[in-house]
């Protein structure tokens, strides 16, 4: 009993060390819109540094912070996904490096929640059909259509897609916002609100563009 007991509070230790870690990475998915005032500039500028943020994830929790943390992470995960096309498939400089910043942003705040849920005791998946549920999620035919085109073609689509994408996202960011109790997913959540409405008016502009 000793040394189980001894094995779990290690494991929590290290879950709740690695949570804290990548919750210091936490970024808002992506810079502002001022940053895209001028295209050829913002095609050149370089990748933002990561944010940081002081808020940790205590044990406090409530159902809407699990919730938000368990739809979020695999909607930034297709977020990912959608920007690793963007690497091969974007022709538009803009495009490309916005892609690069969702990137960048998005992967440690789904390490950071996947450590808060390992940390509160919780599952990643709830199961049943989650996915429905989450706002601004593309199909499986939406990807496999954007991963079939390149160039102006797929830049359209990927700003497009990314546009709604990000609308769902700062849905799910009030809905924390308004009942989670979390500090550290609320805070989170209102980076993600406020980093992706800029984000969305940069992408309303490509589109004006291209």
């Amino acid at each position: 009993m000793l040394a189980h007991r001894m094995l779990a509070h290690r494991t929590t230790a290290r879950a709740a060390t690695v949570a804290a870690a990548a919750l210091a990475l936490l970024t808002a998915c992506g810079g502002t819109g001022d940053e895209a005032a001028a295209p050829g500039a913002a095609a050149d500028a370089p990748v933002p540094a990561a944010r940081q943020t002081s808020a940790q994830p205590s044990g406090e929790h409530d159902d809407a912070d699990v919730m938000f943390a368990r739809m979020m992470i695999p909607h930034h995960r297709q977020a990912v996904e959608m920007a690793d096309l963007a690497a091969t498939r974007a022709e538009d400089p803009e495009v490309r490096k916005l892609a690069e910043r969702i990137k960048a942003a998005q992967e440690p705040e789904i390490a950071a929640m996947s450590g808060w849920l390992h940390e509160w005791g919780e599952p990643e998946s709830a199961g049943g059909h989650m996915r429905h549920r989450m706002p601004g999620m593309m199909s499986a035919d939406d990807m496999e259509d954007l991963e079939a085109v390149s160039g102006e073609i797929f830049d359209k689509e990927f700003t497009r897609l990314m546009i709604e994408h990000h609308k769902g996202a700062v849905e799910m960011a009030q809905t924390e916002q308004r009942q989670g109790l979390n500090a550290g997913a609320k805070q989170l959540a209102r980076s993600i609100e406020s980093s992706q409405r800029d984000e969305i008016d940069q992408m309303r502009r490509i589109l004006d563009r291209l």
